[in-house]
């Protein structure tokens, strides 16, 4: 039998009531959470929390610092107070999951209280829109001209419409960091030598050099190529054929960190002593690889922050693995999303139905 090893912890658990961020752009109060005592014990590779993740909107908040102090759980001042030393803030996120979305509201409007030259850098808006944001921000335009011209994601009001509305009414700059996702495909199918094809300010729209190389990140993300079914490289090609559309791909991931990493040191070079909070998906910034390591590139020396979501297993009894510290200085732990499908023929239609549109996406150059 596995031993208990107990890791004494008395902080808060911070859940959010449900009406919370999908309905409005407002945040709650902190009248609206509530507070439970709970503590954290190791169970051979995992570590189980005592206390349950009650609906969607709730979270728990675990400290970590990348596996360097036993995992406890804290509250929301105690990560804002932390993250507000560092120099850049990453927080990955859970794409469209509304606690996910909830914690990055919260920490950035707590950052922001602790320190006013903050900036947002955001995947979710591409470089040629920042004219269109720098517009919304500035209050030329309207909402509806933001998500259309802007190219918002599907999901922007429900998601992303609390931070941006929040760095509107105080001033900050919003920086629309990402490479243009038809940009993206055709290095995933042409390979990183379609950069060579852009002319003039095209060109200007993705990063001006991708860290193609070796190490640990390359490692994850083929593990993740591998282990992934809808990402594998199948077919009956060669093993050199396979590899090279594992590298191509890889480079298409990798343009997108580039490029977000240069966007953000380009800000900061051109505006010494701000602070930045980046959003993007989790994986662009877990461990400080991705985006971090090359935004380090850019400036040596600067000071990182990462905080991490986990989706339990099981909300009711929620852990995580051993590993996951590793991926930042905090987790937040976070309801498990309904799953897509059940059965094949249902998976077979929505392929049917959405090729159209994902044809749409492919290299247009």
């Amino acid at each position: 039998m596995t031993m208990l090893k107990n890791i004494t912890i008395s902080l808060a658990i911070i859940t959010l009531a449900a009406s919370g961020l999908t309905a409005c752009t407002t945040i709650p109060s902190t009248s609206t959470m509530q507070t439970a005592i709970a503590s954290v014990t190791k169970n051979g590779e995992r570590y189980i929390v005592s206390a349950p993740i009650s609906s969607f909107s709730d979270f728990i908040l675990i400290e970590t610092q990348f596996g360097k102090i036993p995992p406890r759980v804290v509250d929301m001042d105690t990560v804002v107070a932390d993250l507000a030393n560092y120099d850049t803030v990453f927080i990955g996120e859970a794409h469209g999951h509304v606690a996910s979305h909830y914690v990055q509201s919260k920490i950035f409007s707590g950052l922001h209280t602790k320190y006013s030259d903050m900036a947002l850098s955001m995947e979710q808006f591409e470089r040629p829109q920042q004219g269109v944001v720098d517009d919304y921000l500035a209050g030329k335009i309207g909402e509806e001209t933001l998500v259309h011209d802007g190219k918002a994601w599907p999901h922007y009001r429900s998601s992303y419409r609390p931070l941006v509305e929040f760095a509107k009414a105080n001033g900050l700059p919003v920086i629309a960091s990402e490479i243009p996702s038809n940009m993206v495909s055709c290095i995933g199918e042409r390979g990183p030598d379609f950069l060579t094809t852009l002319k003039g300010k095209p060109r200007s729209w993705v990063a001006d050099k991708l860290h193609l190389e070796d190490g640990a990140y390359k490692d994850k993300y083929y593990s993740f190529l591998a282990a992934v079914p809808s990402h594998s490289i199948g077919g009956d090609v060669s093993e050199a054929e396979k590899e090279k559309k594992r590298f191509y791909r890889y480079a298409a991931q990798v343009s997108r960190d580039d490029t977000m990493a240069e966007s953000i040191a380009f800000h900061m070079k051109n505006n010494p002593g701000r602070k930045v909070m980046h959003i993007n998906g989790s994986f662009h910034s877990a461990g400080l690889l991705g985006t971090p390591e090359r935004l380090a590139i850019h400036i040596p020396g600067i000071k990182m922050a990462n905080v991490h979501p986990v989706m339990v297993d099981d909300p009711k009894n929620p852990s995580f693995a051993a590993k996951d510290v590793k991926e930042g200085q905090y987790l937040v732990l976070i309801h498990p999303t309904p799953k897509r499908f059940v059965q094949m023929k249902n998976i077979n239609a929505f392929i049917k139905r959405t090729k159209s549109k994902i044809d749409e996406n492919r290299c247009a150059y």
